[in-house]
C-alpha cells in the first residue's frame, strides 16, 4: 500500500493546487469514492463540452480465508490503482459513457494455514514435507475499463456519482512456493507445480473484476 499512499498524497497535493489556481473556476472539480477496487480520491476537468477528464488513485486490503484448489488459505486482497478515464456525457442526462486505463498493482497474496496433510496437485504430503506455502497472484500493469455512470449533482456544485464497469485485468500471474523437507524434490516440485496450475484456473475468474462504486464530489 506504500505506492497507493504516494500516489494519493500526489494526487491530494495537485487537487489543493487545482483548488487554489481555480477557485473561481467551475472546471475543476474533486471527489471521494468507495467501492470495489477499495477507497479512492478523484480529480475531473470538464473542459469540453460533454466530455471529462478524470484520474485518480484507489486502494485498500481485503483480508479473508479459504480454499483454492486443494489447500486452506490465510489471503489478502491488495487492491493499489492508478486511474485516467474519459466520460462521455448525454445532454440532458445524468448518464455517461466511461472508457479508461488503469495502472493496476491489484494482488491476491495467500499463505497456507492447512491443519493436517496437504492435497498438492492431486498427490498427499505431510505438513512437514510441505511446511508452508506461499502464493502471490497479480495481473496485466496496465488494464482498459469499460463502463457506466450517472452524475447527479446540485446546482453544479455538490453531488454523488455512481459507477459500474468491468476492468480487464488479463490473465493471472500465479507464484507458488514451499519451505518443507520435500522443497527441492523433484516428484514434489511437479505435484506443486500442477497445484499452480489449478490455482491459476481458479484465479482467472478475476480477470474480468468487477467495478462498482459510490463518489461524492464536488466542483470548483
Amino acid at each position: 500500500m506504500n505506492t497507493f499512499k504516494s500516489m494519493a498524497g500526489v494526487l491530494l497535493l495537485a487537487l489543493l493546487s487545482c483548488g487554489v489556481a481555480n477557485a473561481d473556476d467551475s472546471e475543476w472539480g474533486v471527489g471521494i469514492k468507495a467501492g470495489t477496487l477499495g477507497l479512492g480520491l478523484e480529480a475531473r476537468w470538464s473542459g469540453l463540452p460533454y466530455i471529462d477528464l478524470r484520474m485518480g488513485v484507489n486502494g485498500y486490503t481485503y483480508e479473508d480465508d479459504g480454499r483454492q484448489a486443494n489447500v486452506l488459505y490465510d489471503a489478502e486482497l491488495d487492491l493499489e490503482t492508478f486511474f485516467l478515464t474519459a466520460n462521455f456525457h448525454f445532454p440532458l442526462s445524468p448518464f455517461r459513457l466511461t472508457v479508461g486505463a488503469f495502472a493496476n498493482g491489484n494482488e491476491f497474496n495467500m499463505v497456507s494455514s492447512e491443519p493436517g496433510d496437504f492435497n498438492i496437485g492431486g498427490d498427499f504430503y505431510t505438513g512437514a514435507e510441505v511446511g508452508t506455502l506461499s502464493s502471490t497472484t497479480s495481473f496485466g500493469s496496465t488494464s482498459p475499463y469499460l463502463g457506466l455512470g450517472f452524475d447527479f449533482e446540485l446546482f453544479g456544485k455538490a453531488g454523488l456519482n455512481f459507477d459500474v464497469g468491468v476492468l480487464w485485468q488479463d490473465e493471472p500471474e500465479v507464484s507458488l512456493v514451499a519451505t518443507g523437507l520435500l522443497a527441492d524434490d523433484p516428484t514434489f516440485m511437479a505435484s506443486l507445480e500442477n497445484e499452480r496450475l489449478q490455482l491459476e484456473d481458479d484465479m482467472s475468474d478475476f480477470k474480468a473484476y468487477p467495478v462498482v462504486s459510490l463518489s461524492f464530489v464536488y466542483n470548483f
